[in-house]
């Protein structure tokens, strides 16, 4: 069989009609489904390397390809069953299967999966068209599902999370009404936690990835049939019928990523008292400075919890006296005093994590569903 579902996606309710037929069928065993952006320049170098002229691998539904972090392009493989196991386990933890609001783009996999969710609880998803998001624009496509009965479910990712708190309007009271919100693709900051919650939205944090058919991991608990588990370098590990079986035309990869039943992934993570799973951050980015190692998601979270501080990105730039530095960018809603968030992380981390400069943005670079473009933001702070 070839991979001879290449489906263009441009935002339009055609194209996303379209994706969600061709995903049905592939379910089903049909062909296999390569979602795109028709607006991403990189997507032709993307479609290159999925190679759609050559047979796919057995058992795959959808190929969701990525650039990732290391700009290399890579095609995760899920089969019908991991698809259907992460979209079934996913009404089970929200209360059952109800009515969806797509409002991330359906070539990821987390705006992928609301249409198999909505398709799997037998109803029809409200889409939200177009380029960029609007909270007004929100309001009116989240019309049709608050006024059907049962469920009412929808997915963000953090970034409009905050621009519909921000907006206070009819967007704010839309999310209100939703019987929850998985709220993926980027870490949920405790500021944001509790904002959503004194304006009444029902979040629920999500972590996962292509590989686990999305999220995996709701409000620390992995879903039912998941397990997640940190190795003796807090890298975590999952296991479970979510589980890709594979990376596109790559066995070398696949094999050094998916062993025994488990995929080792990029995150360090650990386990509370309470059994939940707390994830640490990317494994690389831990930054060496001066022969000590520091974490920047610690860093960012200390940064992102002061006042004023609407996100925080840190990395390591290179240092001739430090091996690395600690460089913060960060975004702010007001005046702040770049010494001040130095202070805080000195008092809460220590010296080592201490940032030796803070830059200001009006905004952080992203790439994908809401996460923070890592290279252009170290790019940007090198001399």
């Amino acid at each position: 069989m070839s991979l001879v579902q290449v489906m263009w996606l441009d935002g339009s309710a055609a194209a996303i009609t379209a994706l969600d037929e061709a995903a049905a069928a592939a379910l089903d065993g049909g062909p296999a489904v390569l979602p795109l952006n028709a607006a991403d320049p990189s997507a032709p170098a993307l479609l290159e390397a999925m190679a759609p002229e050559q047979p796919v691998e057995p058992e795959t539904a959808v190929v969701i390809a990525t650039s990732g972090s290391t700009g290399t392009p890579k095609g995760v493989l899920l089969s019908p069953r991991a698809l259907v196991a992460s979209a079934t386990a996913t009404h089970v933890r929200l209360g059952g299967p109800g009515h969806w609001l797509l409002a991330t783009p359906a070539h990821y996999i987390g705006g992928l999966q609301v249409l198999v969710r909505a398709r799997l609880a037998g109803t029809k998803p409200s889409l939200l068209t177009g380029v960029g998001f609007r909270p007004d624009e929100f309001a009116t496509a989240a019309a049709p599902v608050l006024a059907s009965d049962g469920p009412r479910y929808t997915a963000l990712v953090p970034t409009q999370l905050v621009r519909l708190l921000d907006d206070g309007g009819a967007g704010l009271a839309a999310a209100k009404a939703f019987d929850a919100i998985v709220l993926g693709a980027a870490a949920t900051s405790p500021k944001l936690r509790t904002r959503a919650a004194d304006a009444g939205v029902r979040i629920v944090p999500a972590y996962g990835m292509s590989e686990t058919a999305s999220g995996c991991v709701y409000d620390g608990v992995p879903l039912d049939g998941v397990r997640v588990e940190p190795d003796t370098e807090e890298r975590l590990r999952i296991s479970g019928a979510v589980l890709s079986h594979g990376y596109r035309l790559a066995p070398e990869l696949t094999a050094a990523s998916f062993q025994d039943g488990w995929f080792r992934t990029s995150d360090r993570g650990r386990l509370l008292p309470d059994g939940r799973i707390e994830v640490l951050g990317r494994a690389d980015d831990v930054i060496n400075t001066g022969g000590v190692k520091v974490s920047a998601a610690a860093i960012e979270r200390v940064l992102g919890g002061q006042p004023g501080v609407r996100e925080a990105c840190v990395v390591g730039i290179p240092d001739p006296e430090w091996g690395e530095a600690v460089v913060a960018m960060v975004v702010v809603e007001h005046d702040v005093d770049g010494a001040s968030l130095c202070a805080a992380v000195r008092a809460e981390l220590g010296a080592a994590a201490t940032p030796k400069r803070v830059e200001f943005a009006a905004a952080l670079p992203l790439r994908g569903p809401g996460k923070i473009d890592r290279a252009a933001v170290l790019a940007s702070l090198i001399p």
